[in-house]
């Protein structure tokens, strides 16, 4: 099984790998993955694309602790999407904000070196220009965790536009078909 990822989904993915059925993938496609909010690969507030409420996190993460999870499906996260790409062809499809459930689930663990550690063979694609993320920073902090990694930077692609770059799609497709895959 072949698990893709983007930016929060790719963060999904190194969660996944880090858990009990992380066996079960035979690889792993992060594009522009969050990996944490203090990884290194993270901006500071995220270049503006996320805006957390950090306060509602605290309180729901203490909650969270005790066993209380009424409070779950509060928003926590707003994300500062263009308007182009709300009134777009996909707009309905954009999700503007993540509950606080949402936002735990996808992540990685606090420990995400952890789950780094347990990705099997994994393509890491991201733009030069992203605005969420350092994407130079990736392999520095990923390669001494998990040696397994093939990474591709994609020159002048901001956050959003790697998901639709050529570049990113023919990379994609060689690592299905096996091509470059130890």
């Amino acid at each position: 099984m072949i698990l893709l990822g983007y930016s929060s989904g790719g963060g999904l993915v190194v969660r996944f790998a880090g858990g009990k059925h992380g066996d079960l993938m035979d690889r792993a496609v992060l594009i522009a993955p969050f990996l944490q909010h203090d990884a290194p690969t993270t901006r500071p507030g995220s270049g503006g694309w996320a805006l957390p409420n950090v306060k509602r996190i605290i309180g729901l993460s203490i909650l969270d602790g005790f066993g209380i999870r009424a409070f779950n499906s509060y928003p926590v996260l707003r994300f500062a999407m263009p308007e182009s790409v709300l009134e777009g062809r996909y707009g309905a499809m954009a999700t503007p904000e993540y509950s606080f459930r949402l936002n735990a689930s996808l992540a990685p663990r606090r420990d995400w070196k952890a789950d780094i550690t347990h990705l099997p063979p994994f393509l890491l694609i991201a733009g030069t220009n992203d605005e969420a993320f350092r994407s130079e920073a990736y392999e520095p902090t990923m390669a001494p965790l998990n040696s397994k990694g093939t990474y591709r930077l994609v020159p002048d692609k901001t956050h959003l536009e790697i998901v639709d770059a050529e570049a990113t799609a023919e990379a994609v497709a060689g690592f299905v078909r096996g091509v470059g895959v130890e």
